[in-house]
């Protein structure tokens, strides 16, 4: 075993002048002396100052209108892991770990974890903290959340994948959890920054629950997915607190007075799915809502000359288009047929020319610059430099047509063959235009595409059933490094394990999963990223995919108000700055 993750550092006490979660509203001057455990030596009158100014803020508090580009499918913390409930979860239910904008790990619920061996991790929980319906939280909490997971009815995207590995979680008091897996796990507090922690007793759980791989005992009924539209159910430890969920209308929060650390900004936060980026630029515009995300990019002067705020920040989401490589004999791959519109005998993406020649076809430079607005940058694999596990300089597939044909035909399809381009219309920066000019692209060199474009609930069910041969997605890592996307969208799908669970396109390299899963059990950082960058090298070889390019996220703010960017992605009102 390599050296041990270092033991993250204590939090700082709740004192206002001290609590790390509220520097952004007041911090000591730099010549107050402070002691690094966060006991503050004196006080004097520029502490006086301070406390009166978050006063003077709180007394000023308000409310928060933000106007998303794709509306979360469910409180439910554990349904999706999707981007959008991802950010939600964030504002009410919190995780032992968390991540700064920058993608580094910060403790949350969690106070410090510590691997005591290679299989074996403590995490020291954070004292006094209380749900918003005021119950304690403790260590029976977390067993009950980590055993209530993998029981989440048709989850698109599940966490199960998380806490598979676990063998056991226990708790030999009520501020400490002990989890044991069944191999070594050097990335699980990277991994549990994506499980949000739910109140046992809210969920129904009578008492102490007991984790068992099997089965957990003592967990009561669980609640379903659609119960969490009930404030009483969505019960979490966050800054806010549910009031109203309306599905394709708004959700609505409020500030919790329960919260452990640096009070919300906001008392009420109002999130209104705007998916067409017209009339959510309009609504900006005209003072329905004070934060955006997404702006099209076309009206970024215009905001901007209107007086608001635009911010902007390369993020970890990659844009990119899977194709169907299933084999066997009940092949039925459905929108592929031949040039001259018959059935074809076997799967052309099975072959790896065809693969490639796919990917030749288009033009990443001409995507990013005349649909993007230059406001995106070409990618070669799954994640931008330079995140954990990333090559910098990792080449881009070169835009080369006659290459292209010339792949097709070496492969036995001189004349091409037809195929339909999956996409959603509303769920990433200009989806469906991108997915056009693929299409035109691909039709260049003789593969007739068309496209078949959905909302993203429909996409999304209908891709979760393979109703396409090809089709256009994007990919966040939840955890920052190149691991999260490997094993989620490349690694040979195993329901066993939770591996490759939105490998769609069913490509399997199984030097690649070996890479990948002994990164994954690698605790040396330099070992595990050198491992990633092989595994990452060998995958891309393969085409089993094809990258177009990692999106550079924007927001725009009304007046007083500033955004800072994040590398997830995610719309966070904690995240939003009051400004003079």
């Amino acid at each position: 075993m390599g050296d041990p993750p270092r033991r993250a550092p204590p939090a700082l006490s709740r004192n206002p002048l001290t609590d790390p979660r509220m520097t952004l509203a007041c911090s000591p001057p730099t010549s107050t002396p402070v002691r690094r455990a966060g006991i503050r030596r004196s006080a004097g009158p520029a502490a006086l100052a301070c406390l009166l100014a978050l006063g003077a803020g709180s007394a000023q508090a308000r409310d928060l209108r933000m106007g998303l580009s794709a509306e979360p499918t469910s409180v439910d913390p554990h349904f999706h892991n999707l981007g959008p409930n991802n950010a939600l979860r964030r504002h009410i239910f919190e995780g032992l770990i968390d991540n700064d904008p920058e993608m580094k790990l910060i403790p949350a619920l969690a106070l410090s974890w510590t691997a005591r061996d290679d299989r074996t991790w403590e995490f020291k929980l954070r004292p006094d903290v209380r749900f918003s319906d005021g119950s304690p939280f403790t260590a029976n909490d977390v067993i009950y959340t980590f055993c209530r997971v993998p029981l989440v009815e048709n989850s698109p995207s599940s966490f199960a994948t998380f806490v598979k590995p676990f063998t056991a979680v226990e708790a030999p008091d009520p501020l400490t959890v002990v989890i044991k897996t069944d191999r070594p796990l050097p990335l699980l507090p990277n991994n549990l920054t994506a499980i949000g922690l739910l109140s046992a007793k809210a969920s129904g759980a009578p008492g102490a629950v007991t984790f068992a791989q099997g089965g957990c005992s003592g967990m009561g009924t669980p609640p379903k997915s659609t119960d969490f539209a009930n404030p009483k159910v969505a019960v979490g430890t966050g800054p806010y607190a549910l009031k109203e969920y309306v599905r394709g209308t708004q959700v609505v929060l409020t500030k919790n007075p329960a919260y452990w650390g640096r009070p919300a900004t906001f008392d009420t936060v109002t999130m209104k799915p705007i998916p067409s980026t017209g009339p959510r630029v309009a609504a900006l515009l005209a003072g329905d809502v004070d934060l955006i995300e997404s702006p099209a990019i076309q009206d970024l002067p215009r905001i901007e000359g209107a007086g608001f705020s635009v911010a902007k920040g390369l993020s970890n989401r990659i844009i990119y288009i899977h194709l169907d490589q299933f084999d066997g004999p009940d092949w039925k791959t459905p929108t592929i047929r031949g040039a001259d519109g018959k059935p074809l005998p076997a799967n052309p993406l099975r072959d790896v020319r065809v693969r490639e020649a796919l990917s030749k076809a288009i033009d990443r430079k001409a995507i990013v610059e005349r649909v993007m607005g230059g406001v995106a940058q070409a990618a070669g694999e799954l994640l931008p430099f330079p995140l954990s596990g990333t090559t910098q300089g990792f080449p881009v597939v070169p835009y080369d047509p006659k290459a292209a044909k010339e792949l097709l035909a070496q492969a036995g399809y001189p004349n091409g063959f037809e195929i339909t381009l999956g996409t959603p219309n509303d769920r990433y920066v200009n989806d469906e235009k991108i997915a056009q000019v693929v299409a035109q692209m691909w039709t260049r060199i003789g593969v007739k595409t068309g496209i078949d474009a959905a909302t993203a609930s429909t996409f999304f069910t209908r891709r979760n059933a393979f109703a396409f041969s090809a089709y256009l997605a994007g990919w966040g890592a939840d955890s920052g490094e190149l691991s999260n996307s490997l094993n989620s969208l490349l690694l040979c799908f195993d329901p066993a394990t939770g591996r490759g669970f939105t490998n769609r396109g069913r490509y399997c390299n199984r030097e690649v999963d070996r890479l990948t899963i002994e990164a994954m059990g690698t605790f040396d950082a330099q070992k595990r990223e050198a491992l990633l960058r092989q595994a990452s090298a060998l995958a891309m070889q393969d085409y089993p995919l094809i990258p177009l390019h990692f999106e550079v996220s924007t927001w725009a703010t009304a007046k007083g108000l500033r955004y800072r960017p994040r590398i997830d992605q995610y719309t966070l009102a904690m995240d939003v700055e009051v400004v003079k």
